[in-house]
Formats: C-alpha cells, structure tokens, sequence
C-alpha cells in the first residue's frame, strides 16, 4: 500500500451538514477523497472538522475544492499530511462510533462495538459509496423502515433507488423478509460495493422473494427496474434536485397505495420536494427529522 494523505480543517456544524458526499466537487477525480465530519466540542455548532483522505498527494485543485465546502476555514493554512504506508480507507473509518437506529446497528471493520442484544447488526465499510448510516439521512430513512414495519404495513415488492451501499435494501429485507428487492444506483462502484456488503452481511442476491437484484441504472431507467414495477415500496435516499426530476417516474413506478420514502434533502428543501410528488397523487403520510435532514413518506393515493 502507497502513502495516502491526509487534511483536515475546521468548519462548522452548518458547513459540516450541507457537505454532499456525492456531490459534483469531486465527481470528476479517478479516486475521490473520503470525506469524514465530526465534532470536536460537544454542542458547540461552531467547533466542527473536516477530514479529507487523499490515496495521492492533494493539488491546488483538490485544496481549493475543499475550501470551497468549508468557507469558515479560509484563512486556515492547509499542509497535507502524509500517512505511510497504512489503507487509507480503513484508517479514515477509524474514527467512526457504531450507529443504532432502532432495531439496526451499522459499524465498520474498524469499530465493531457491542450490538445491543436483538439488534439486526450490519457491516458497512466507508470510502467508496455513500450510505454508511453514519448520516442523519441514512439513520431517518432506517427509523422510518422500522416505524412502517411496526404499523403492520406489508411489502412484497421493493426498490432503493441510489443504494450507495446498499444498506437501506439490507433493512428493508430484513424487515420484509419475503418481498422481492431491487437496488440501483447510477455509479457502478456503488453496485460493486453492494453486492460486496450483501456477501459480508448475509443478503442474497438474485431475482426471487427474499433475494436482492442489482442494477447499474440513472434513476429507475433499467430494463429490469421497468419489468419488476410496479413497486409498493421505493426509497430513494439522494438529494433534492434529483428526487424532483424522479418524481414522474417513481411515481410510475409506484403501486397505488404505495409508499416512498425520500431523503438527502434539507429542512429549506422538504416543501419542493413533496409538492413534487404531489403533482404525481402522493400525499404525506409522515416525517422524521434529524437535525436539518427530514426523511419524508408519501403514499401514492389508490387510483379512482
């Protein structure tokens, strides 16, 4: 394993939030950095960090990129930090606390912690696909899941729509271990990633109840995604812009009487977004807000 790198600057809970893991800033590199946010004074909004892992040595380029998501920090030096000879994915996973949301726990190699006893555990490694439950996003959508399931509400056909890693179908099989899933995702990796998780932590894959199809697709456009429709259930954790674009064909997609459940938006971002998928005959039917991020459920009315 070659040297990594890595920075770290300050930042805000405000600018730590409103980093898209997924977003354009980096898009365009060969290998991305892993970006991590954590707090460093309890309940001090002001006193966050940011901490970017580099497999090669960072650029004005990359440096300027991530000034531009921490605008607090501008008059902070950066010095790049050479890490040997050490996996710089499993190190920058090092400071990452397991998640419980409910009846899930999510860890990593790297912090493996002690499962509550009766928790549905999952090992979800960070670095290359968003989607670790390390995110008010990821943890919303999981408590979401679990408050449908304890309503007695009943899924037989299922879709995660930019599965990242694939955790939120691991949940929702879980949940419903019978119904038949789906996961897409536009980034290949992502899909590699998942089928990798999906070995790790006991999924099977294929195209039956109980098992777990995956799909390199933009949004739900896939041959398979189309002849599996429609869907009683679809979760789409990504951000706003494109959740409104999706909104026609999810609501295509989706059964009547079925349900979606949308997040990666923000608090300013919610009423856009569900006006969206009321246009196509959902109504909201419920809300979990974690911090600035609220995972929204709709239900699409039944057809007249």
């Amino acid at each position: 394993m070659s040297d990594s790198w890595k920075i770290t600057l300050p930042c805000t809970r405000a600018e730590a939030e409103a980093i898209d893991p997924e977003g354009p800033a980096f898009a365009a590199m060969t290998a991305p950095p892993v970006l991590l946010t954590r707090e460093l004074t309890e309940d001090d909004v002001e006193d966050w960090v940011l901490d970017a892992y580099f497999q090669d040595k960072p650029g004005r380029t990359e440096i300027a990129l991530l000034r531009a998501l921490v605008p607090s920090a501008g008059g902070v030096k950066v010095k790049p930090e050479r890490i040997a000879e050490q996996d710089w994915v499993t190190l920058s996973q090092a400071g990452l606390e397991p998640v419980q949301a409910g009846r899930f726990y999510v860890h990593t190699s790297a912090n493996r912690g002690d499962p509550p006893a009766g928790a549905r555990a999952f090992h979800i490694e960070a670095g290359l696909a968003f989607g670790t439950g390390h995110h008010e996003t990821t943890t919303g959508c999981l408590l979401t899941l679990e408050a449908m399931r304890a309503r007695g509400m009943q899924v037989r056909n299922l879709i995660d729509v930019g599965t990242g890693t694939g955790l939120l179908a691991f949940a929702a099989m879980h949940l419903w271990p019978r119904a038949r899933a789906t996961a897409s995702d536009i980034d290949p990796i992502s899909i590699d990633v998942t089928r990798a998780n999906a070995a790790a932590n006991g999924v099977r894959l294929g195209a039956g109840p109980g098992r777990l199809a995956l799909a390199v697709a933009p949004g739900m456009a896939h041959a398979d995604i189309e002849r599996r429709a429609p869907y009683d259930l679809v979760l789409a954790n990504i951000i706003a812009a494109p959740l409104i674009e999706l909104a026609p064909v999810i609501a295509a997609a989706t059964a009547p009487g079925g349900t979606v459940v949308l997040a990666g938006l923000l608090e300013r971002q919610a009423a856009a977004v569900a006006q969206a998928y009321r246009r196509h005959g959902f109504r909201i039917a419920g809300r979990v807000t974690l911090g600035d991020w609220p995972t929204l459920r709709m239900v699409r009315r039944p057809i007249r």
